[in-house]
């Protein structure tokens, strides 16, 4: 590898890697955020004044790059390995793909530069896998990284604890989103099925799309928030589904909550599998009802947004958009729905003004977002 000592001094630009998980059998863009994630960084560095070529690295799932052809159809960039960016690249950023120590050291002493993004809220995955004896989360390696990049929603929890972990600064960064995944998952939607919010409903169907595979976003107060807004207004919702809960309907604790519904008592609730957002909410929903724990900042509050959907949340970094509750009040969270729903059709234009406001402050391509992570990797090379 030619290092390219200082992008600021006049050298060439950089060759940059984003690592992205690779395994052998089918995958999806949609499994979780991170794999869009990748592709939106990606289509960020493409635009960066200092960078030549940027790729996508396939690591950790024992796949090939041909593993991935179909699940990275769409991708900006091309997918290589491991062994070709360790002799290619000047900067490697570890996302999806947890990158060796041993890979990190050798990747060093040739003069690369290599940073960790973390975008999950890996202090409490790490403690409840700990804790609750689950498969691991985050490796501590004792990789040396030259920096850790993450989200303003880990400030709290995350920031220290990466600090502390891996003895090197931590910078929060952008978070970044594009509508153009989604554009193209709702383009293959069936006739007669069309993405984006549908005026005028008599009654509401809500949607919970809260994972429930870790405590920061689960379906518990998304759930009491629609059962708070249907003893108030029995003739408000016509249905409550809350999908990634079929893997819970036995589990005698989540059993006993939901039986103590009124909402399942009468029959308005169902208990769903995982689907691609856009896929239900053509068909299916009206409302997105949402709940996080330190992890304010969420794709499916995106998507819904720019579908003009009404969006019930407690994050306090999407600014004015959709109708905010507080924590953990799932009363307030059910008084939101409410105003949302005597609300939402008549105030639709400004709702979609305030959305389109925050969708292009996330936008991958834009100016100042090319900028801060353009100034994040000069400082990988000059800290000055």
């Amino acid at each position: 590898m030619n290092s390219a000592s200082s992008p600021l001094s006049g050298a060439r630009k950089l060759r940059v890697g984003v690592s992205i998980f690779v395994r052998k059998g089918e995958q999806s863009l949609w499994e979780n955020g991170i794999y869009q994630n990748c592709i939106f960084l990606v289509m960020l560095l493409m635009r960066s004044p200092l960078v030549e070529s940027t790729c996508l690295v396939a690591g950790g799932g024992g796949g090939e790059p041909a593993d991935a052809k179909k699940f990275l159809a769409d991708s900006p960039v091309p997918l290589i390995d491991m062994n070709e960016a360790a002799n290619t690249l000047d900067v490697m950023i570890e996302m999806s793909a947890q990158l060796s120590r041993e890979w990190v050291i050798a990747f060093r002493e040739r003069g690369g530069k290599v940073v960790s993004m973390r975008v999950g809220n890996d202090y409490v995955i790490d403690i409840e896998r700990m804790v609750f004896d689950k498969s691991h989360g985050l490796l501590i390696t004792g990789a040396p990284y030259h920096e850790i990049w993450t989200l303003p929603e880990y400030e709290v929890t995350c920031q220290p604890y990466f600090e502390s972990l891996f003895r090197c600064p931590v910078r929060l960064m952008p978070h970044l989103w594009s509508p153009l995944v989604l554009e193209r998952e709702a383009a293959k939607l069936p006739e007669g099925k069309r993405f984006g919010y549908q005026p005028g409903r008599r009654r509401w169907r809500a949607g919970v799309f809260e994972p429930n595979i870790c405590m920061v976003k689960t379906s518990y107060v998304p759930l009491l928030a629609c059962e708070a807004a249907h003893r108030d207004n029995p003739d408000m919702l016509e249905h409550v589904f809350a999908y990634n809960t079929f893997h819970l309907k036995e589990h005698v604790g989540f059993h006993g909550f939901a039986r103590s519904l009124d909402i399942v008592r009468h029959g308005l609730a169902s208990f769903e599998g995982r689907f691609p957002f856009c896929q239900v909410v053509a068909s299916d929903v009206d409302v997105v009802v949402s709940h996080q724990w330190e992890n304010a900042q969420n794709y499916v509050y995106y998507e819904a947004l720019y579908g003009g959907y009404p969006l019930i949340h407690n994050s306090h970094l999407i600014g004015d958009c959709g109708y905010r509750y507080h924590g953990f009040d799932c009363e307030e969270g059910g008084q939101a729905l409410q105003r949302a729903y005597a609300e939402h059709d008549a105030n639709f234009d400004a709702y979609r003004r305030t959305a389109n406001a925050l969708i292009a402050q996330l936008d991958p391509e834009s100016d100042a977002n090319v900028a801060l992570y353009t100034d994040a990797i000069a400082r990988l090379f000059d800290p000055s």
